[in-house]
């Protein structure tokens, strides 16, 4: 009897550490997937840890097996940004060519052909060959950003500032996403527009900044600084876009964005995509921090609007993300 006793605690004992170790393993295991999934997260997300100068080698197999873009950068004597603003570019899988707007009173000096064209060499040694172009004007214009270009060879234009960075992979999906939506624009930054509450009449509007986009979830317009579009707009704005617009744009040196914006809606009847990404500014600040530079923005939709005959700018909460680099979606 004390025997059966004994060898009955011996079994309960047994079955408690068996149950112990097997609650154990399965912790660790637990454990272990977590940890292992991180890390797999992190590895995904490397290249963006690293900064807007890293760039995804998955992108690499679309670089001669679809059409590229073409950039066109607006400067302004800021030689250094330019640089770095090229230097970066030009290396983006898809990138067939850079035109940049020159509008200063001098042609750009030949050390600074040089130097960019030493870099886009360097940067394009895979076998790719990215053409570098000035466009001189004679003119200094914010239009001068839109002239058409008569020896474009793309259908898609990416239009950049030269203090705006954004990540080759960043570019590369709003490429993708402009593809499947090629009549509009796509781009980085988004602004909205509203009716005036204050104002009797349902035909004045209030331009907002990105605050208004951020509390509403809403906009109207994305923003030429970071933008693709199609170049068929170079060409109507050229050639289409009223004359007393183009000059109020030149007389007060803003609003070329908002002009575009209308411009491609009236065409489309359709909103823009904005498309997130990380931006980064490697510049001084602007015109939008000189002070009424929100009045001026309202005051352009207003005019922009009349002119037109009608509001053509279609708001829209559609946003585009890229779920291969975020965790939740």
């Amino acid at each position: 009897m004390r025997g059966s006793l004994m060898n009955r605690r011996a079994v309960q004992k047994f079955r408690q550490a068996l149950i112990s170790t097997v609650a154990s393993v399965k912790i660790k295991l637990v454990l272990g997937l977590c940890i292992g999934f991180t890390l797999i997260a992190l590895a995904g997300r490397a290249s963006e840890f690293m900064g807007w100068t890293s760039h995804s080698a998955s992108l690499e197999r679309f670089s001669d097996s679809r059409k590229g873009y073409a950039i066109v950068m607006n400067t302004w004597k800021r030689y250094d940004l330019l640089k770095q603003s090229i230097s970066h570019y030009s290396r983006c899988p898809r990138l067939d060519s850079i035109h940049i707007v020159w509008s200063e009173p001098s042609p750009p000096s030949d050390s600074l052909r040089k130097t960019l064209y030493h870099i886009t060499e360097l940067n394009t040694r895979d076998g790719r060959r990215v053409e570098l172009k000035f466009d001189i004007n004679k003119e200094d214009s914010l239009n001068n950003r839109f002239k058409e270009i008569p020896d474009l060879k793309t259908d898609a234009v990416f239009s950049i500032d030269d203090d705006v960075i954004f990540p080759c992979s960043s570019v590369e999906f709003a490429f993708d996403v402009w593809q499947s939506a090629s009549n509009t624009m796509v781009g980085f930054v988004p602004r909205m527009h509203w009716v005036d509450p204050t104002n009797g009449h349902r035909d004045h509007y209030i331009y907002g900044g990105w605050w208004s986009v951020w509390w509403t979830g809403t906009y109207s317009m994305v923003l030429s600084k970071a933008a693709f579009f199609h170049k068929k707009y170079l060409r109507l704005y050229t050639n289409e876009m009223p004359a007393s617009i183009k000059e109020y744009i030149t007389k007060n040196r803003n609003c070329e964005d908002i002009a575009m914006s209308f411009l491609v809606a009236n065409v489309t009847g359709a909103p823009p995509v904005w498309v997130k990404g990380k931006i980064f500014e490697i510049g001084s600040t602007g015109i939008s921090s000189v002070g009424g530079h929100s009045e001026k923005r309202t005051h352009c939709v207003d005019r922009f609007a009349a002119e037109f005959g009608q509001m053509p700018l279609v708001p829209t909460s559609v946003k585009a993300v890229d779920s291969r680099n975020i965790w939740f979606w």
